[in-house]
């Protein structure tokens, strides 16, 4: 496997969905902006969304992958017959757990969203959206279980290309937003659904090369699936951490008024670069490693291991010290329109600030764990991952009454970062990880490339203020300029210096 190749392939599709998810959130931000109906919209939505992040982002890959790889040596007829096993019993799991929530969705609410239940109107209409949106879930869960399989045979396009269906529709339910006025959080949801049903036909396509689905009911249920189902919910939970932290901020959250809204549209800036620095690599390395670390190949293991944890570094310390220094301009500069107004775009970029902070904690969480996962060690990462979510309870609970809705990115940092590090301290104390003998060089390089880049970054800032002001229509070509601008400088340098080296674009892991 060539790492930055697969990474760039996947990083490719990733970057695609998540710029068309920013569309669809600037126009969510025009015409919603941070109001009820958004908070109503941003709760429906996020949690089959969270759900899917939790399954699809490399959570179910974590456990599927090491047990599907190790079938796959005996033959495709047993990896067949184990992957339908699991199909199966997900089918049926899936259907009874979707019903159950339908049926009790009020309840439901008042679980995930407590503080709605002091506004009637906004309970009810998020009680409607969820039971519209949650469908998804369904389907969006299965399309995961077919793109782990497509990971499993080194195949990450069609996996990464999915989720650009749902940005699609959403967009074009959106161009149609002001004919549908206070109906269209409806749309949109139905959208949602429907989204899911697609993604769900569009991998089935792809996957019926190496799959071939047998809906039988009457299985057993081995030691081999017994041992995949003990992995899988401690790596949902340990992979999918962050998301996780996010989701108990976003039930916090909704005891203050928009404070669901400005948490969404933070969110939704920094996860462009998690998905490429933390979730692809983490992703696109787990099939290889794995196999390394069966054959007992230490020399791969750590050649792999290191290289992915510095193109992780490389990849979100400039994203991280970037949405720090300019914040606030770019959260005006990509949302700042129509119904998101000034306090909008100062209180999401309050948020955006604190959660940039803990972006390489993210990533590294999603690297280590990949690290345990190779070797069939769900548990570590879930009893770590429990510690970090119990941590990050206690500090926005305590606080929330006195600092507000900032307390949960300041929390969601905190937490992770104490996660990375145990990690790491963990996996080195194991010898399942080692420094390279030029990792230190090479990381040294990588944070002087970043010290000229975010310098450069923050004199253009400085300079072009007076454009990047709120009620200026045209901020966004400029941070866009900006942006680039300091990504060329950066990877310039970087390969000035050799803290990324080209040569490494065609070396196999």
């Amino acid at each position: 496997m060539n790492l930055i190749k697969s990474t760039s392939t996947f990083s490719l599709f990733v970057l695609l969905s998540r710029v068309l998810g920013y569309i669809r959130d600037f126009f969510i931000a025009i015409y919603l902006g941070s109001g009820p109906l958004a908070d109503a919209f941003f709760v429906a939505f996020r949690i089959p969304n969270t759900f899917r992040r939790l399954f699809s982002e490399g959570t179910f890959n974590a456990a599927f992958v090491p047990s599907y790889s190790s079938e796959l040596i005996k033959g495709n007829k047993t990896a067949n017959s184990f992957a339908n096993v699991i199909f199966n019993l997900l089918l049926l799991g899936l259907f009874f757990t979707i019903l159950l929530i339908e049926i009790f969705m009020p309840l439901f609410i008042k679980i995930i969203a407590p503080g709605f239940s002091n506004d009637s109107e906004k309970y009810n209409i998020a009680i409607d959206l969820t039971r519209i949106t949650f469908p998804f879930l369904f389907f969006i869960c299965l399309a995961s279980f077919f793109s782990a399989i497509l990971n499993s045979h080194n195949k990450f396009a069609a996996a990464a290309a999915a989720p650009i269906i749902l940005n699609i529709l959403l967009i074009i339910c959106l161009l149609y937003a002001e004919n549908l006025n206070d109906d269209l959080v409806y749309y949109m949801s139905y959208t949602v659904t429907i989204a899911g049903f697609l993604q769900f036909l569009f991998l089935l396509i792809f996957v019926r090369k190496y799959f071939i689905i047998n809906l039988n009911f009457s299985f057993k249920i081995n030691e081999k699936v017994r041992k995949f189902f003990t992995k899988l919910l401690p790596s949902i939970f340990s992979s999918g951490v962050t998301q996780i932290n996010i989701f108990v901020g976003t039930i916090i959250a909704s005891f203050q008024v928009s404070a669901v809204s400005y948490l969404y549209y933070a969110d939704r800036i920094y996860q462009i670069n998690l998905a490429i620095a933390g979730i692809a690599i983490s992703t696109v390395i787990l099939p290889n490693l794995s196999r390394h670390i069966k054959n007992n190949n230490s020399l791969k293991t750590i050649e792999l291991q290191n290289k992915a944890l510095e193109l992780s570094l490389f990849l979100s310390l400039p994203a991280s010290l970037a949405l720090i220094v300019g914040s606030e301009q770019i959260t005006s500069a990509l949302f700042g329109y129509g119904s998101f107004d000034q306090e909008s775009v100062n209180n999401s970029a309050r948020a955006l600030f604190y959660f940039s902070i803990g972006l390489p904690a993210f990533s590294m969480i999603k690297i280590f764990s990949t690290f345990l996962f190779a070797r069939n060690d769900t548990k570590t990462p879930f009893k770590f991952s429990l510690i970090s979510v119990i941590l990050n309870i206690i500090i926005s609970l305590t606080l929330f009454s006195r600092v507000g809705f900032i307390i949960i990115p300041i929390a969601t940092t905190i937490s992770s970062w104490f996660n990375g590090i145990i990690l790491l301290i963990f996996v080195l104390s194991k010898n399942y990880f080692k420094f390279s003998s030029n990792f230190i060089i090479q990381i040294t390089k990588i944070i002087f490339s970043n010290i000229i880049a975010i310098l450069i970054f923050y004199f253009l800032i400085t300079l072009l203020a007076s454009p990047l002001e709120y009620a200026n229509s045209f901020k966004f070509i400029f941070i866009v300029f900006i942006v680039l601008l300091t990504l060329v400088s950066y990877i310039g340098i970087s390969i000035i210096i050799k803290a990324f080296k080209i040569s490494d674009i065609n070396l196999k892991y």
